[in-house]
């Protein structure tokens, strides 16, 4: 018989062992662990009533709150998959999910209904539509109402390879794609969190990204339900109350994109504040200048800046860079955690050696099974065994990976390879520059040229020549962007990576 690995069951065994410790904690309010077990047994006895079965897909639309963990771990109870949905996204895209997974039910914030509603429009007959409101709007049922349910189901144990949950990747290049990550791969992923990241019991996190995104989610917190600590969940990100929320809980750690670590330390009073309880910040992988990891560090004076590579793919957090190599290897994004295998392979599927540049490929048991009704693209992402990642590295003689770019990325002018993070490492150390990114334009004689995006720092000024002559001192010509354009903020991602196809079309 094998042994049940259904997701649920990690928040059962936490409701017995220790029911009154808080699991979430959010805008004041305090949830045990025995309540949410309670409540999301509940909740699935309701969804099931409404026909919800095993095997199918509920989607989550909705702000951070503890409803949205409740409702995924309703999901897993029932043995039906959950699947967390980006917000940002317009009612088309949405939609196109919704569809695309075959989604039976839809939970929904109440902040959202109106975007949910036109993505559901003529298709409400075929979904379960709940709110996390009551009243609920016209149309919905408030998940009290599921909750008070009459029917009440058993668990359902959880194969390894069983689906635990269904994230649409962004969609960079054609349609979003359905990652399947299974219940093993969830497990797995928190055991080599657990071992590398030291969390425990007694750790309190803050989710402060979004929770339908891998950083907010995984690397903090389904790392904390496995081991019993307690989240703190913010609704949405903002610098001043993340600081306050540190101060006033003792936070421990938390999960930062880049633009998110930018935002904090450009606070007034950032560097008079008691941020000494932080042990934990995981980064999510953009190279910073060290000045600013040095000030970081004085701010944070008891933190470890774990810079940290990821996909939704591998339930994220593929590589951390140890603290005591967090300046001796600036710009890496560290070494691979435990069950997970690294390599950087050339176009020939062959790998190269150290200090040569690749495709990044991955294997092991945090890695997905696939995409979600693409066979095609499974077998094409899996070529070789491994899972290709799109991104290109390279490794130095003691094993740290550095992210070069995304194989797409890579801008080719005159027959010549340039990778736009060069550019960008070089723009970056100029002392105006705050965010930089580098994209290729199409041009009549070199096929493609480089161009930049410039945010400057607060006060400071620049001219784009002056730039531009900042570059020709360090880079070979062709490198040197041919023009530079001032942005106040580069346009981004929920996990912080910037948007280089929205810049490319600019």
């Amino acid at each position: 018989m094998q042994p049940d690995m259904n997701w649920f069951a990690v928040l059962a065994h936490h409701a017995a062992q220790t029911p009154d410790r808080p699991v979430t904690v959010f805008q004041g309010e305090t949830t045990t662990y025995a309540e949410m077990a309670t409540r999301a047994a509940a909740l699935a006895g309701g969804l099931a009533e409404r026909g919800v079965a095993p095997g199918q897909v509920v989607g989550l639309l909705s702000y951070n709150c503890p409803e949205l963990l409740e409702a995924l771990f309703a999901a897993n109870y029932l043995g039906a998959i959950a699947m967390p949905i980006n917000w940002r996204l317009a009612a088309a895209e949405v939609r196109y999910i919704l569809e695309h997974s075959d989604a039976r039910a839809l939970v929904c914030d109440e902040a959202l209904v109106e975007l949910a509603d036109e993505a559901t429009k003529g298709i409400e007959g075929t979904l379960v539509r709940a709110c996390v409101s009551q009243p609920a709007p016209e149309g919905w049922t408030p998940l009290a109402e599921l909750r008070a349910a009459s029917r009440r189901v058993a668990a359902v144990p959880a194969a390894a390879d069983d689906v635990h949950r269904l994230m649409y990747t962004s969609g960079t290049t054609g349609r979003p794609k359905g990652v399947m990550i299974t219940h093993a791969n969830l497990a797995w992923k928190n055991l080599a969190h657990v071992a590398e990241l030291g969390f425990t019991s007694a750790d309190v996190g803050l989710a402060c990204g979004p929770l339908y995104h891998v950083g907010a989610l995984d690397l903090t917190t389904t790392s904390l339900l496995a081991v019993g600590a307690t989240t703190i969940i913010h609704r949405g990100f903002d610098a001043a109350a993340v600081v306050a929320e540190i101060e006033r809980s003792r936070v421990t750690t938390v999960w930062l994109a880049p633009a998110m670590v930018n935002s904090i330390m450009a606070l007034p009073d950032v560097d008079q504040r008691d941020l000494s309880s932080v042990r934990l910040i995981v980064n999510g992988g953009e190279k910073m200048p060290i000045p600013l990891i040095e000030r970081i560090q004085r701010t944070f004076a008891a933190a470890w800046l774990a810079d940290a590579y990821g996909l939704t793919e591998t339930v994220s957090g593929d590589t951390f860079l140890d603290r005591d190599s967090t300046v001796t290897k600036l710009g890496s994004v560290g070494r691979p955690c435990p069950y997970l295998e690294l390599d950087i392979w050339d176009t020939q599927g062959r790998p190269v050696p150290a200090g040569e540049r690749g495709e990044i490929v991955v294997r092991g048991p945090k890695v997905f099974k696939g995409y979600w009704r693409d066979p095609d693209a499974t077998a094409a992402a899996f070529a070789g065994g491994w899972f290709h990642t799109g991104d290109v590295g390279v490794r130095d003689e003691d094993g740290y990976l550095f992210i070069v770019d995304r194989l797409k990325d890579m801008i080719v002018s005159g027959g010549e390879n340039i990778a736009g993070s060069e550019v960008e490492r070089v723009l970056y150390e100029h002392a105006a520059v705050l965010e930089v990114a580098v994209v290729g334009r199409p041009d009549d004689r070199w096929g493609e040229v480089p161009v930049a995006y410039v945010v400057l720092r607060p006060d400071a000024t620049a001219t784009a020549e002056a730039l531009i002559e900042h570059c020709r001192l360090q880079l070979a010509r062709f490198k040197v962007p041919k023009e530079i354009t001032f942005l106040d903020a580069l346009p981004r991602n929920p996990s912080g990576k910037v948007l280089k196809r929205e810049l490319r079309r600019s």
